[in-house]
């Protein structure tokens, strides 16, 4: 087994990486190449999202693609999958539409990790109401209750928050079914989780603000929402997150002032990580999984580090670019 890694982990396009541990084997599923450019096979034929497998969670190999393509009218952008198990079945949710617009939440079942995963052939959450969706992100309290956080658009700006993509919380009353009971997670606040001045939108010209990537973690009784704020393309862009003591809140993510607290960019060497999933080694370590960019900005690749608990509250110990010792 190997005592050493370097990121990033795996080496093509593999950008919002969840993971996750069923019977023993790692997974992965992200946004390829394809998905993130709008480019998903003209035929129509090729499923969607690839995913990957490893025995050790730091060496990953190809396994092919997961969703079956659902109708092409919903459109070519597949973005930010996940996978939740549950009574036997395998739910992937994520997103898709037209460029930045129209995107709506889906979910997909499957009897097996890889797929192939069919459409269960309705939205989330109603386009007409909700016409920008994105990042779902299944979570499972310890009473076995399912939650879905993901990210739509706010315009209001009252109390201090900023017009622009912010994170919600809804119940799950069965794996394909939300409750309609949304809540605020977190709003945009700062300067730094700007993702662009004076963006036309919805009829008019916003100074907008990107909150998004929402992963859940319970730890010591509390309630952690990490997140990816800023603009995604930029040095701003980083990990930070929001701590309740109920599961749908109201969170505080105060102290991020100056920017995000868990995982930044390092000039140079590596830009904009974020997009965080979590998992645990076999060892039984914490890790951040990530995607970020090369300095060249060539591509968004899968990245991991351990995540420490600390009395300043979580901080992951990268990004890192050099080679790391494996825990244990």
């Amino acid at each position: 087994m190997s005592t050493h890694y370097t990121n990033p982990v795996y080496p093509d396009y593999f950008a919002d990486p969840f993971v996750w541990q069923h019977q023993g084997v790692y997974y992965a599923i992200g946004t390829g190449t394809a998905e993130a450019a709008g480019q998903v096979d003209e035929s129509h034929e090729q499923r969607v999202f690839p995913l990957l497998k490893s025995d050790d969670l730091f060496n990953w190999q190809f396994a092919g693609n997961a969703l079956l393509r659902p109708d092409p009218a919903l459109g070519d952008n597949f973005w930010a999958p996940e996978i939740a198990y549950h009574d036997g079945t395998f739910y992937l949710y994520y997103s898709v539409g037209h460029e930045d617009k129209n995107h709506q939440l889906r979910v997909a079942s499957s009897l097996e990790p890889l797929g192939p995963y069919q459409d269960v052939g309705e939205p989330l959450v109603d386009p007409e109401t909700c016409p920008f969706a994105i990042d779902p992100s299944p979570f499972q309290d310890d009473d076995g209750q399912w939650y879905l956080f993901y990210a739509q658009d706010f315009l209001n700006t009252e109390d201090g928050v900023r017009a622009g993509t912010a994170l919600v919380v809804d119940r799950l009353l069965t794996m394909t079914k939300l409750a309609g009971e949304t809540r605020v997670v977190l709003r945009a606040k700062h300067d730094w989780q700007r993702f662009l001045a004076n963006r036309p939108m919805y009829g008019a010209v916003y100074d907008w603000h990107t909150l998004e990537g929402p992963c859940i973690r319970k730890h010591e009784n509390r309630y952690y929402c990490f997140y990816s704020g800023g603009r995604w393309e930029t040095e701003s862009y980083g990990v930070d997150y929001g701590v309740a003591e109920q599961v749908m809140g109201p969170y505080s993510d105060a102290g991020n002032q100056s920017g995000p607290r868990v995982l930044r960019s390092i000039s140079g060497y590596v830009l904009g990580p974020g997009h965080n999933s979590m998992a645990v080694s076999l060892d039984g370590q914490d890790y951040m999984i990530y995607h970020a960019w090369d300095k060249e900005m060539k591509a968004r690749r899968m990245c991991i580090d351990r995540l420490l608990w600390t009395e300043e509250g979580p901080r992951c110990q990268g990004p890192t670019w050099t080679q790391q010792q494996i825990s244990g």
